[in-house]
């Protein structure tokens, strides 16, 4: 896809997505920032996009967190972000927007050691109890938890700093 198209499709939907950004970061200030990161935040990630039908949408995930991101280092409590993003999952997130995060967990979890990607996989895809994964590899209960705990800091701090966290 090409620099006109992305302009064209900005143009297009900056608008309606700013205003997005207004209710979801409470002020303009910040919703213009918002929406000047997000913008460019998709621009290096423009060649991933599969449909400019979705652009409008994506922009708008993409602003929305950073404006979370915006509000949680202004010190809003990790519960409230958590309680937001919970929300922006459950009601918002279109089909496009699923299958972009699905693929940034999944970069994400590759990412991982093995050691730390076995426990993670086990516990948090199969489902299986800390106590069933550390048996079927061999650990104690204590080792298993720690990599578990590993595992998922790693994995967020991956998606933090992946296009999914814009």
């Amino acid at each position: 896809m090409s620099d006109t198209q992305f302009e064209d499709l900005v143009n297009e939907h900056k608008d309606s997505v700013y205003r997005q950004m207004a209710r979801v970061c409470g002020n303009r200030e910040d919703a213009e920032d918002a929406l000047a990161t997000a913008i460019m935040q998709a621009f290096q990630a423009f060649d991933r996009l599969g449909s400019n039908d979705a652009f409008r949408a994506w922009l708008g995930t993409i602003g929305k967190r950073v404006c979370y991101r915006m509000r949680s280092h202004a010190g809003i409590t990790k519960a409230l972000e958590y309680a937001e993003e919970r929300d922006l999952v459950s009601t918002d997130m279109s089909e496009m927007d699923l299958t972009i995060l699905k693929g940034c967990v999944k970069d994400a979890v590759e990412l991982l050691d093995e050691s730390y990607r076995d426990v993670y996989l086990m516990c948090e895809i199969e489902e299986r109890t800390v106590e069933e994964a550390a048996t079927a590899l061999g650990l104690s209960v204590a080792a298993a938890k720690s990599r578990l705990l590993r595992a998922r800091a790693k994995v967020r701090e991956t998606l933090d700093h992946s296009i999914c966290a814009a």
